[in-house]
């Protein structure tokens, strides 16, 4: 007795099951191209070029004069500036993340309820974030201006300028940054914070758990995942700080608030005016950026574990 094989789709059949699977892959290759696009045009080439800079001696107004590697890198190193910006810009960057979470986290808790006034504070806290940062810095300009700012008489009767010192500097620098951003991370906070469930805060309750534990042992372990990210924008632009200090001290008084960015920006096209170092010290600045990132979302992730 012959036992029949079990019959196969005709081929037809599996062509056709196969095209609509072409049609979605290559509908989602379509959607995905223009960012693609954008990613070559604005990140990846824009990448190689800046890499190739930094081992060629790149004059600004003549251009590419061939490889001279690792000149630009030594100079970079060896510029007068370069360890002072490094220093500075750890300062900055330490000073701000921890004013920019602390704070961000501290609204967030006090607007945590939906409540009339709560929303009222919300939207008062998020509104400097509307706001541009070239254009804060510039009202902050005037604001701390010896000549225009309103606080003038209360300047001259103590003799204090906002920007005369190098801590002074720093400082109202810093109060920038906190007063346009604090807002922006209190949402990012507040986000993490409704994420959490509810039965969590009853059960830690019904154990008897104070606020203050509840907040050190259920709220924080579980609102890592938000401080990472939070950490990483943080630190990434701290690092990267530029139009604040730019706009406001110009690298003064005396380049004591000279960033990295800063000391890019002014070999490139001030003095110097040679693309390569620029670009060495902008690689630099690239690798330090990949190597602290991965650090901060590594401890996070051991401490998660």
């Amino acid at each position: 007795m012959s036992v029949n094989a079990p019959s196969r789709p005709p081929r037809a059949a599996m062509r056709g099951r196969a095209r609509p699977r072409g049609r979605h892959a290559l509908l989602g290759w379509l959607y995905a191209t223009p960012t693609a696009v954008f990613v070559v045009a604005l990140f990846a080439i824009p990448l190689l070029l800046v890499i190739k800079m930094s081992v060629s001696r790149w004059p600004l107004l003549t251009g590419d004069q061939g490889v001279n590697a690792p000149a630009n890198f030594e100079k970079a190193v060896d510029h007068r500036f370069f360890t002072d910006s490094v220093v500075f810009t750890i300062k900055y960057t330490v000073l701000a993340t921890v004013l920019l979470l602390v704070l961000g986290l501290g609204l967030a808790l006090l607007v945590q309820e939906s409540s009339r006034w709560n929303n009222l504070l919300r939207a008062s806290f998020l509104i400097p974030s509307a706001l541009g940062l070239a254009s804060a810095s510039l009202l902050f300009y005037v604001f701390y201006s010896p000549y225009a700012s309103p606080l003038k008489p209360l300047m001259d009767s103590w003799g204090f300028t906002f920007l005369g010192s190098p801590n002074a500097a720093l400082f109202s620098t810093t109060f920038l940054i906190v007063w346009r951003y604090a807002g922006f991370y209190m949402v990012l906070m507040l986000v993490g914070l409704q994420g959490i469930p509810a039965d969590v805060f009853e059960a830690a309750r019904s154990d008897g758990a104070t606020r203050a534990q509840t907040f050190w042992r259920v709220t924080l372990p579980l609102l890592r995942p938000t401080l990472a990210l939070t950490t990483v924008l943080c630190v990434t632009g701290s690092l990267l700080a530029f139009e604040q200090f730019y706009i406001l001290t110009k690298g003064g008084p005396d380049n004591s608030t000279i960033t990295v960015v800063q000391l890019i920006y002014s070999v490139a096209f001030q003095g110097q005016n040679d693309l390569g170092v620029a670009a060495a010290i902008s690689v630099i600045v690239l690798v330090a950026l990949v190597v602290i990132n991965a650090l901060q979302l590594r401890a996070f992730r051991s401490e998660e574990s």
